[in-house]
C-alpha cells in the first residue's frame, strides 16, 4: 500500500481528485512496473527485434552518458523493458475555455497543478474529454509515448519510446532524465521547457557533429519556425479574446476561433508546409483538429525556451555549469519565505 499512496501522489500525467479515477491511473502504474523484464534478458531473447535490441542499448548508453556527464546516479530508471499493448503508454486530454486559450488546471497532493490530465485507457481519455465538452470545454486529447515519474519509482523503457528514431530517442531520455535531475513544483511549463532545453544542448554533446545529428538540426528548424508562429498565433487568438470581452459567450468565441483557424492558422501552416516539403499526414493543417486546447496545449510547452536560452547566454554556461546553477537558484529562492513571485519569475531576472 505504501507503494501505491507513492504512485497516486507523484504520478505525472495525474490531476483528478476523484478516487475512481486516482485508483485506476494508479493501477495502471503498478501493471507498467508489474509487467516489465530485465534488459538483459531481452537483449538475449529470440522474441525481440534486432532494432528494437538495437534501441534498448542506445537508451542505456545515453541514460550512461547524461550520469556521467551530470556526475549523478539516476538508479535503475531504464534497467528493464515493458512491452506494451498499445503503441501509446497513455493519453493526456487539454481543455480551454471557449473565450480563453488557456489551458484548464488539474490538481492533486503533493506534487501541485498540471495543466492536462492523463489516463492509460484511451477509452476512458475519450469519455473524459467527452464530459468536459459537455459542460462547455474545448478540449484536444493527444497520444503520449513516455513521462517521469520524477525518480520516486525505477521508471521502465516502454516499447511505445521506439516510435522515436535514433536521435529522438536519445533526446527522449535526456528529457525524462532532467526531470528526475531537476524539478520545480508547480511549474509545468518551466520544467517542460527546461527538459527540452537540457535534452537538445546534450544532443551536441551526445553525437558531436554526425550527419544523422546535422539532417536533424534541418529538420529540427523547420519545425522550430513552425512552433513560434504558432504561439505567435496562440497569443493573437488570446488577445483578440481579451478585447472581446465583456460582450463575449462561448457560441461567439467558437465561432471567432473556428474563423481565426480557418482563415489565418491553416494558411500559415499550409505555407510552413510547403517550405519543408511535408505533405500529407506531415502537414497537420487539418483545421477541425485545431482549437483553443491545442494552440493552449503548444503555449504550455514552447512560450518560455527563448528566455532559458537568454539566461544560459548571459551567464556563459554549459548544461553541466547551468545544472548546478539552477540548483543553487532554487535553493536561494526556497530560503525566501516572503517569497510571492513563480520560481520561472526569478529566473527571469538573470538574463
Amino acid at each position: 500500500m505504501k507503494l501505491l499512496a507513492i504512485i497516486l501522489c507523484i504520478f505525472l500525467v495525474s490531476g483528478c481528485s476523484t478516487t475512481g479515477y486516482i485508483m485506476k491511473q494508479g493501477w495502471g502504474q503498478l501493471k507498467l512496473q508489474w509487467k516489465s523484464e530485465k534488459n538483459d534478458k531481452l537483449l538475449t531473447s529470440n522474441d525481440i527485434s534486432e532494432e528494437t535490441k538495437f534501441k534498448i542499448r542506445l537508451i542505456e548508453d545515453a541514460k550512461k552518458f547524461f550520469e556521467h556527464y551530470f556526475a549523478i546516479n539516476v538508479g535503475g530508471i531504464y534497467s528493464k523493458t515493458t512491452m506494451l499493448d498499445n503503441e501509446a503508454v497513455t493519453w493526456l486530454v487539454i481543455a480551454s475555455a471557449p473565450d480563453k486559450v488557456e489551458a484548464k488546471e488539474f490538481d492533486f497532493p503533493f506534487v501541485g497543478s498540471f495543466p492536462y490530465i492523463g489516463f492509460f485507457s484511451k477509452d476512458d481519455a475519450e469519455d473524459f474529454r467527452l464530459g468536459l465538452e459537455k459542460d462547455g470545454q474545448i478540449t484536444y486529447m493527444r497520444p503520449v509515448f513516455a513521462y517521469s515519474t520524477l525518480g520516486h519509482l525505477e521508471d521502465r523503457i516502454l516499447s511505445s519510446f521506439f516510435h522515436y528514431d535514433e536521435i529522438e530517442l536519445v533526446e527522449l531520455v535526456f528529457h525524462e532524465l532532467f526531470h528526475v535531475a531537476f524539478f520545480a513544483k508547480d511549474e509545468v511549463d518551466l520544467n517542460e521547457n527546461l527538459a527540452q532545453w537540457f535534452a537538445n544542448a546534450l544532443l551536441d554533446e551526445y553525437f558531436k557533429d554526425s550527419a544523422l545529428l546535422k539532417k536533424y538540426r534541418e529538420t529540427q528548424g523547420r519545425e522550430k519556425k513552425l512552433e513560434q508562429k504558432l504561439v505567435q498565433l496562440g497569443l493573437m487568438l488570446r488577445e483578440e479574446f481579451d478585447k472581446m470581452r465583456p460582450n463575449i459567450n462561448a457560441e461567439k468565441a467558437n465561432l471567432h476561433a473556428a474563423r481565426f483557424v480557418r482563415e489565418i492558422l491553416v494558411p500559415v501552416i499550409q505555407e510552413a508546409c510547403r517550405e519543408a516539403g511535408w505533405v500529407g499526414k506531415e502537414c497537420p493543417d487539418d483545421a477541425k483538429k485545431w482549437n483553443q486546447a491545442r494552440l493552449a496545449a503548444i503555449l504550455t510547452y514552447e512560450e518560455e525556451q527563448n528566455f532559458i536560452d537568454a539566461v544560459a547566454t548571459r551567464h556563459q554556461l554549459t548544461p553541466r555549469d547551468f545544472l548546478a546553477n539552477l540548483k543553487s537558484w532554487y535553493k536561494e529562492w526556497e530560503k525566501n519565505p516572503q517569497r510571492e513571485e513563480e520560481f520561472m519569475l526569478f529566473l527571469k531576472k538573470k538574463t
